[in-house]
């Protein structure tokens, strides 16, 4: 019979060796409180008075969440005197949660007897999760601090690519033969001297170390012990190659409601496992960094970066969005002469490009998201375009009548006035709707990120087509 498996799997070439058991932490009794703005200023005053007991009595009630959160909210300088004094605090489960920019300062600024503590608490995907970001030096000496086959495993996973299925994952599995049944598999996870610290499925295998199925805990416990662990699978399981990217095994946890997947080598044996908590958080970065990208603002930006750091991020942008603003002048330089003749253009001329812009941008961010969820597919596009198309016209009729009776009112009870505008409304609005997808659409077509220039491209759209029609019409029909 092939014995049970609840251990750091790796590469099949790399075979792990058993894991010594660690110790569990002891309970803590005290109630964990949350942060607020008065325990911060707690916090820092207890920190400028250099009082490590006090900073030690503010922190300790903590989550490792909200510990987290308030060394990303104060400076440098207050950082590096928290942790002088109170070095102990950080442990594994707050270097995971920092920020990435923070963390690699929080390291840095951390006795190295403290980081090594910290990181030999954590698992697997959370070491590799702090190591990829760090210099060498600092990844060298947290792999030394680590046990032989805790550091295998870490290294093992950090040979899968970045950005894959087995950088996210951890190692720690428990899985067992697949012709067991309920009373074979409870007594030995009640006898097993080492498991996960949180795990969600019993994985079984055959004889190749294949995963073949898994069952829950709650159904492991709730059957009798003569029950075949085979009859208890859950029908919703699934295995991911260990280099599939990471997003798209987000988006398959998040459309298939799952709790944990098996991670599988490319001979189908199992090498790890992906839970849920890491599969939102890459869910939650996906999301995160299309924000940032259609902002212009780089798919990295935090509250903690310094300031030339934000301005290496949004420099190039704003510099693309000069170029495009220069040529949306050219075309008003077009019409210099209908201006000069009629002022009140030059008043009505931003809300078409206002609104040209917002519906724009409406579209697109719907287009966008649409895209990274794969909601928004060749079967669906065409479908998609025609509704926008009418979401345009029918906004564009309804608020050209609004601006028509007030351009009417307001300059001169103009009614060729009115109209223009209206008109200009009218296509400026269904253009800037259809840009706002057909834009995202043809950048994923071409490979490119819809979310990285799309809103340049529509901006500069709606501006040039907002003036040029506007213009274009008052100077054939006012003049």
């Amino acid at each position: 019979m092939t014995e049970p498996e609840h251990h750091k799997t790796g590469n099949p070439e790399n075979p792990i060796p058993e894991p010594t058991p660690r110790p569990e932490p002891p309970e803590e009794d005290r109630e964990v409180e949350e942060l607020d703005a008065e325990r911060i200023d707690t916090v820092l005053e207890a920190v400028d008075a250099g009082d490590a007991r006090a900073v030690a009595a503010a922190l300790d009630t903590l989550h490792p969440a909200d510990i987290s959160d308030l060394l990303e909210q104060i400076s440098s300088q207050e950082r590096k005197a928290l942790l002088t004094l109170y070095p102990e605090g950080v442990d594994g489960d707050v270097l995971s949660e920092l920020d990435e920019a923070v963390r690699e300062e929080v390291i840095e600024a951390m006795p190295r007897e403290a980081l090594a503590e910290a990181v030999r608490e954590l698992d697997t995907d959370d070491v590799v999760d702090i190591l990829e970001d760090l210099e060498d030096h600092d990844q060298a000496f947290i792999l030394d601090s680590l046990e032989k086959d805790d550091r295998a495993a870490v290294e093992s996973s950090l040979a899968w690519p970045e950005y894959s299925a087995g950088r996210l994952m951890q190692s720690e599995t428990v899985s067992v033969p697949q012709d067991w049944n309920v009373g074979q598999t409870i007594d030995h996870l009640r006898s097993a001297d080492w498991l996960p610290d949180q795990f969600y499925h019993v994985i079984l295998v055959d004889e190749r170390h294949r995963p073949t199925g898994y069952a829950t805990l709650g159904r492991v416990l709730a059957s009798k012990r003569d029950t075949a662990l085979s009859d208890i699978v859950e029908d919703s399981f699934m295995t991911v190659e260990a280099t599939e990217e990471e997003a798209e095994v987000a988006r398959m946890f998040n459309k298939y409601h799952l709790i944990s997947t098996p991670v599988v080598d490319g001979a189908g044996r199992l090498v790890g496992v992906i839970t849920i908590d890491d599969a939102m958080v890459v869910l939650d970065d996906e999301h995160e960094e299309d924000m940032l990208r259609m902002a212009g603002v780089g798919d990295e930006s935090s509250l903690s970066d310094g300031v030339w750091e934000t301005v290496r991020q949004r420099f190039p942008w704003l510099a693309v969005n000069l170029v495009t603003a220069n040529i949306a002048a050219a075309v008003i330089g077009l019409f210099e002469g209908t201006i000069a003749v009629l002022v009140a253009l030059a008043a009505l001329m931003p809300i078409v490009a206002s609104m040209g812009g917002n519906a724009g941008t409406q579209s697109l961010t719907v287009a966008v998201r649409a895209l990274a969820t794969k909601d928004l597919t060749e079967s669906n596009a065409a479908r998609v375009v025609r509704r926008e198309l009418v979401v345009g016209l029918i906004n564009g009729l309804g608020f050209a009548m609004v601006m028509g009776v007030v351009a009417w009112a307001l300059y001169g009870r103009d009614v060729w006035l009115g109209a223009v505008i209206g008109a200009a409304l009218i296509i400026n609005l269904t253009v800037a709707a259809l840009g706002g997808v057909l834009v995202p659409l043809a950048l994923n077509r071409l490979k490119l990120d819809p979310a990285l220039a799309s809103g340049t491209f529509v901006t500069t759209l709606t501006d040039v087509v907002g003036f040029f029609v506007f213009l274009g019409l008052a100077t054939l029909v006012l003049l």
